[in-house]
C-alpha cells in the first residue's frame, strides 16, 4: 500500500483524524492516507503570525515521519512551508489552499472564499495574488462570532459558512466558492452540494490534485 502523508500544521489530533478521514475517501486506489500533527504551535491557526510560524513545524513533521512517501498534502489554508518542503523532497506536494483555488478558478471562473478567521483575511488575499489568481478573485466573506466557538459546534459552523457562501454568490458574483480552512473540512463536505455553484471543499480538492499528479508521474 502506497502512502500519502497529510500534515496538519495545527496541534489538534482530533482535527488531524477528521482531515485524514476526508482525504482517505478521496484517495486513489492503492493509496493510504496517514496523518502527522504539529508538535508545537496552536490547535487552530487564527492569524498571519501563527501561519508563518507553522512553516517550520511542517518541515519538522515531515522529518519525523518514517517510511517512503508517494505524496504529501499540507492541510492548512495558506499552505505554510510548501516552498521549503518542495526544496527538500521530490515527491508531489499539494497544499489545500492552492489546490482549492486552482479548482475554483477552472475555466476562468470568478471565485470567492468563505471562512471563519478575520485575522487571516489579509494573508489570504495576499496568497491569492501570489498564486496568480487575483483577477478572478471576488473576495472573502467571513462568518460572525468567535472562530473557535464556531468550530466546536458543527451544525452552527455549517450554517454560518452557508451564510458566508451565499453572500459570496449574491453580493460578490462568485461562480465558485472555496471553504477556507482545513479544520472546516467536514463543514465543507456538507456544503459541497447545497448551492447552485460549486462549493470547493479544500481537502477533497487537494486529494484530487495529488491524485492527478501521481497519475502523471506513474
Amino acid at each position: 500500500m502506497r502512502e500519502i502523508l497529510l500534515i496538519n500544521p495545527n496541534t489538534s489530533v482530533d482535527t488531524t483524524a477528521m482531515m485524514v478521514a476526508i482525504a482517505q475517501t478521496c484517495a486513489p486506489n492503492g493509496y493510504m492516507v496517514s496523518g502527522a500533527t504539529a508538535a508545537r504551535g496552536v490547535s487552530m491557526i487564527l492569524d498571519a503570525e501563527r501561519l508563518q510560524d507553522a512553516s517550520e513545524e511542517v518541515i519538522e513533521s515531515w522529518k519525523r515521519h518514517r517510511g517512503e512517501l508517494s505524496g504529501i498534502v499540507i492541510s492548512a489554508f495558506g499552505d505554510p512551508g510548501i516552498d521549503m518542503l518542495r526544496a527538500l523532497t521530490d515527491v508531489p506536494i499539494v497544499g489545500i489552499f492552492e489546490a482549492s483555488l486552482f479548482e475554483a478558478a477552472q475555466g476562468d471562473r470568478p471565485f470567492g472564499i468563505a471562512t471563519v478567521t478575520p485575522d487571516l483575511a489579509d494573508a489570504i488575499d495576499a496568497n491569492v495574488q501570489k498564486v496568480g489568481l487575483g483577477r478572478l478573485y471576488t473576495g472573502i466573506r467571513l462568518t460572525q462570532g468567535d472562530p473557535m466557538t464556531l468550530v466546536s459546534d458543527p451544525a452552527r459552523l455549517e450554517a454560518a459558512l452557508a451564510d458566508a457562501v451565499a453572500r459570496c454568490i449574491a453580493d460578490d458574483g462568485a461562480r465558485a466558492v472555496v471553504i477556507g480552512g482545513g479544520p472546516l473540512g467536514q463543514a465543507a463536505v456538507g456544503l459541497a452540494h447545497r448551492f447552485s455553484v460549486p462549493v470547493i471543499a479544500p481537502i477533497s480538492a487537494a486529494m484530487r490534485r495529488i491524485s492527478a499528479l501521481l497519475t502523471m508521474s506513474s
